[in-house]
């Protein structure tokens, strides 16, 4: 049952983080225009030092999190499913059996898990970061996590220079602290390496600028509070206390034997390399002072849930940017989006959808994109299409919207190939046929380009198959080529074990 308030006019939202080295969630609620954090959660699950030499999660370190979203999931019973977002970061970027880790989690905690690009982790913990951060319009952001670190400019609520780098305070532990001995050596192959994943960025964001930079998550956290710790108690991070504190570090043999002010056990094993990995980037981006921020990856998909937080829903705004930098034909498009949203009302019942509202935007941003590819070529713009979207940054989009993006326009024309369709586990096979179905009839009923509306068409769903007719009888004897199209159509279809009828045919 979703979740009853006792309070009027509120509801109440849950974000939860799949760090590499620890999973966070945080509860809030919604009161008019104001969002209000009720209560945080946090539990190292260590999944990033759960990866084997194959790039698989073991089975300890997947029932780790399993455990973990055991006890999350208590804390959510009565939460509607559009209530509850679930974003999991670089480990489960990285694992090859994800899916399996997905499809067990699904049975402790019935919510989507999404597994988001770096490119969108780092946008969303700008978010977190500018709504909880109002002093400066420009600012800096980094989030060390346990597998990849994400460094944003933006201004505003906006964020403009977005960079995600495998490069994370586990991963650096397991290549340079292995065997758990601190050493000016081990500090300078960390730093060095992280210097080189910097590289290709830095001078740019040197010369970028920006008012404040902030730092965000466990990580940055822990140096702070050990900085204060050691006496400093503004709690600043600048280069200078960074080298100081790897000089403190050194003076302790081993990993296990740090004892420090401000550092609890639970962040110990990795504190070494977060040091290393933030010093590099201090450095590089010659950061004068960096200030911590509690917002964060969570803190950023809680406020983009909530619409009224929202000044545009950034997926829109993504797919206008990219339909205008690719050329299409913004009319034609439309026309595409309309005419498949009209015929999606029309079966969405009888194809027995569930989550209607997202797989109709998807739908439509299908529609106004699918012709990106003509940027490239006409000959075989369906697969141009699919690689633009599949490899270009889309922000607001999660790893597997992106792909559903793709594959839509992939099989929007030519053969159906159902055999090469991914496997998903946001998506059900029988939505992913309906959406296809959808978006190649809108294509087809519009492929004479024209801005003469159609006649009103009608889309029904039988035992026999799906049928398609017009308010006009003789809507066909006017359209001979919309006729020969629609007749090759089914043909396709039929290849594909799916039986398509147009009402009247005459041939």
């Amino acid at each position: 049952m979703p979740q009853q308030s006792l309070e009027p006019n509120t509801r109440h939202i849950a974000a939860i983080d799949l760090g590499s080295n620890s999973f966070h969630m945080v509860v809030a609620k919604v009161v008019g225009n104001d969002l209000q954090l009720i209560s945080r959660h946090k539990q190292r699950v260590r999944l990033a030092a759960g990866l084997d030499k194959e790039m698989n999660l073991t089975h300890s370190a997947i029932e780790r999190g399993l455990a973990c979203l055991a006890m999350f999931a208590e804390r959510l019973q009565g939460f509607d499913a559009n209530n509850v977002r679930i974003a999991a970061t670089h480990t489960l970027r990285q694992a090859n059996n994800a899916h399996l880790f997905i499809q067990r989690a699904l049975e402790v905690m019935p919510y989507p898990i999404e597994v988001i690009p770096g490119e969108e982790e780092a946008r969303l913990i700008y978010l977190g970061v500018a709504h909880t951060q109002a002093e400066s319009n420009s600012k800096l952001v980094i989030d060390i996590g346990g597998g990849s670190t994400e460094m944003i400019i933006g201004q505003g609520f906006d964020a403009e220079w977005v960079n995600s780098k495998q490069m994370g305070c586990v991963s650096y532990t397991e290549r340079f602290f292995a065997n758990g001995k601190l050493s000016k050596k081990a500090f300078s192959r960390a730093i060095l390496a992280a210097e080189q994943k910097l590289e290709s960025i830095a001078a740019h964001y040197r010369e970028t600028g920006w008012e404040m930079a902030l730092g965000s998550s466990g990580t940055i956290k822990a140096i702070r509070e050990v900085l204060i710790g050691q006496g400093y108690a503004d709690g600043l991070i600048t280069q200078k206390r960074l080298y100081k504190l790897i000089d403190t570090l050194c003076q302790f043999d081993t990993i296990e034997t740090i004892q420090l002010p401000g550092l609890t056990d639970e962040r110990k094993p990795v504190f070494a390399a977060g040091v290393a990995i933030l010093t590099a980037i201090v450095d590089d981006l010659a950061i004068e002072t960096l200030h911590f921020s509690d917002g964060a990856l969570r803190e950023g998909l809680l406020y983009e849930m909530e619409a009224r937080f929202a000044r545009t829903d950034i997926r829109m705004r993504t797919t206008e940017n990219l339909a205008y930098k690719h050329a299409v034909d913004i009319r034609h498009a439309t026309r595409v989006k309309d005419l498949a949203s009209a015929l999606f009302d029309k079966v969405a019942r009888d194809c027995h959808l569930t989550n209607k509202r997202e797989l109709r935007a998807m739908l439509e941003w299908a529609s106004l994109l699918h012709e990106v590819g003509l940027s490239i070529s006409l000959r075989g713009y369906h697969r141009h299409s699919a690689y633009i979207l599949q490899h270009t940054n889309m922000p607001g989009f999660n790893s597997e919207q992106q792909l559903l993006l793709a594959w839509l326009a992939r099989f929007q024309r030519k053969a159906l190939k159902l055999n090469e369709l991914p496997s998903f586990s946001l998506y059900k096979p029988e939505a992913l046929h309906c959406l296809i179905k959808l978006l190649r009839l809108a294509i087809v009923l519009n492929g004479q380009r024209g801005a003469e509306p159609l006649a009103d068409m009608h889309l029904t769903i039988t035992k026999s198959g799906w049928q398609l007719s017009a308010s006009r009888r003789d809507w066909l004897e006017h359209n001979k080529l919309l006729h020969a199209d629609l007749l090759e159509e089914r043909e396709r279809w039929a290849h594909a074990g799916w039986a398509l009828s147009i009402d009247p045919v005459t041939s």
